[in-house]
C-alpha cells in the first residue's frame, strides 16, 4: 500500500471573525491549552446531538478556551455544515473553527482549471462543494452512467434517480479520438460512496486508461520492465481519498462501514485485476484525514489562527499554545493521530477517548489514549483539571 502525504495550507474558505469578543485583558486569564473535537460519536451521533455536548462547548466559549472541530466527515460545504452543527448543538460556530475531511482539497489550485472527478456523497452535493472551492469542470460517476448506461449495467434501475441531478459530460467518451475524448485529470473521493459498484468501476477504468482518457486501456499495464509493473505509469490521474475511517458511529447500535471500507474494497478489486502485492503492484494514492499528519498540521494552523482571533485583546499575554486535547471516539483515527502527531510548534497533543461512539467499552483500545472517559463533558472536565483551570 502506498500512502503519500501532502503539506497543506490554510484553505481559502471565507472565514468570519470569531463570534466571541475579547474580554478586558486586566480581568482575563489566558488559557495555554485548547481542544480539537471529533464530531460523530463525540458531539453528535448521526443527526442527533449527544447529551452534554451543548454543555461542553458552551462552557468552553464562556471560559474563552479555544477549540476547533476536526472531523473525517464531509459531503457538504463548510459553511453549510457549520450552520447545521450550530443549530443541533445550540452554540454559535463559524468556519474558522472547523476542519472536515475534504477542507484541504480547497487549496489544490493546480487542478482548478482541469477536469476532475468527484466521488461520494449525497446526489451531487460534493460536486457543488468542489465548485465552491473553485474547481471549474467537475464530473461524477453518475454523469458518466447517465450518458453511457452500458458502462455499469448493474445500476440501470437507478438511472431515473441519477438523472434528477446529473449533468451532461464536458466531452464524449471516444477512444478513437483521444484528443477530444473525456479526460480526467484528478480523482477525489470527497465522502462515503453511495453506489460502490459504479464508483469502483469508473475509478478502475480511469486508473487503467491511457492518460486518464476514458474508454482507453494503457499499453503499459502489466509491463514488468516498468515500475509498479506498468500500472499507473502512463499519465493516469492522482487518486485522493479524504477519509481513511473503516468504521463510523451511525444511528445503528453497531459501527457502520465508512469511506475506508470502500477504499479497502477498491484495493481488493485492484489487486485481483493487477495481481496486487504478489506481483509487486500497489494502488498508488493519497490518503488524507485523521490519523495522517497533513490533516493535523492543517488543523493546528487553523486552531492557532482561531486562538489569535479569539484572544485578540490579550496579545501581550497570549504566549505559545502548550497543549491541545484531541477528543475522539475512534482509537484508529482520532487517538492514533493525536498520539503520533509531533507539532512543529512544540505543542503537546494529548488524546482523550470517549465511550459514546466507535470504541466499545470493556475492550482494550487498539491505540492507547492519554485518558479514557465517559463522554465529551467528562473529557473537558478532566482536561480542565489537568490544567488547573477553575471557572
Amino acid at each position: 500500500m502506498v500512502l503519500r502525504t501532502l503539506t497543506p495550507h490554510i484553505a481559502r474558505l471565507p472565514l468570519r471573525r470569531s463570534l466571541q469578543t475579547a474580554a478586558p485583558a486586566a480581568s482575563y486569564r489566558v488559557p495555554e491549552f485548547a481542544f480539537a473535537f471529533d464530531i460523530d460519536g463525540v458531539l453528535v451521533r448521526s443527526s442527533d446531538a449527544l447529551p452534554r455536548a451543548h454543555q461542553s462547548l458552551s462552557y468552553l466559549q464562556a471560559q474563552r478556551i479555544p477549540f476547533i472541530l476536526l472531523t473525517n466527515g464531509g459531503g457538504k460545504h463548510e459553511s453549510e455544515r457549520v450552520a447545521d452543527l450550530s443549530r443541533k448543538l445550540g452554540v454559535p460556530l463559524d468556519t474558522s473553527m472547523f476542519v472536515q475531511s475534504h477542507t484541504p482539497f480547497a487549496d489544490m489550485d493546480q487542478y482548478k482549471d482541469k477536469t476532475v472527478m468527484v466521488v461520494g456523497g449525497v446526489e451531487d452535493k460534493c460536486r457543488q462543494v468542489a465548485e465552491a472551492y473553485g474547481f471549474k469542470t467537475v464530473v461524477t460517476p453518475g454523469d458518466i452512467l447517465a450518458a453511457y448506461p452500458d458502462v455499469w449495467p448493474f445500476s440501470q434501475q437507478l438511472l431515473p434517480y441519477y438523472k434528477t441531478f446529473t449533468r451532461p459530460l464536458p466531452a464524449p467518451i471516444d477512444p478513437t479520438s483521444p484528443s477530444t475524448s473525456l479526460r480526467i485529470d484528478a480523482i477525489f473521493v470527497y465522502n462515503d460512496p453511495r453506489d460502490w459498484g459504479l464508483d469502483a468501476q469508473i475509478i478502475q477504468d480511469v486508473l487503467l486508461s491511457e492518460r486518464g482518457i476514458l474508454g482507453t486501456l494503457s499499453s503499459k499495464n502489466g509491463n514488468a520492465a516498468l515500475p509498479n509493473k506498468g500500472y499507473q505509469q502512463n499519465g493516469q490521474p492522482n487518486l485522493y481519498f479524504s477519509n481513511p475511517d473503516l468504521l463510523w458511529a451511525a444511528k445503528y447500535h453497531l459501527p457502520r462501514l465508512g469511506q475506508g471500507g470502500f477504499r479497502e474494497a477498491l484495493e481488493g478489486i485492484w489487486a485481483a485485476i493487477t495481481g496486487g502485492e504478489r506481483e509487486g503492484v500497489q494502488l498508488q494514492k493519497v490518503v488524507m484525514g485523521k490519523p495522517y499528519r497533513p490533516t493535523y498540521e492543517f488543523a493546528e494552523k487553523r486552531l492557532i489562527a482561531h486562538r489569535g482571533d479569539l484572544l485578540q485583546g490579550n496579545h501581550d499575554k497570549l504566549g505559545a499554545l502548550k497543549r491541545v486535547y484531541m477528543v475522539g471516539d475512534n482509537p484508529a483515527s482520532d487517538i492514533a493521530g493525536g498520539n503520533n502527531y509531533v507539532s512543529p510548534y512544540g505543542t503537546d497533543w494529548a488524546s482523550i477517548l470517549v465511550k459514546t461512539g466507535v470504541y466499545v467499552e470493556g475492550s482494550p483500545p487498539a491505540v492507547q489514549p492519554r485518558q479514557i472517559v465517559g463522554d465529551v463533558w467528562d473529557a473537558v472536565s478532566w482536561a480542565a483539571a489537568q490544567e488547573g483551570w477553575t471557572g
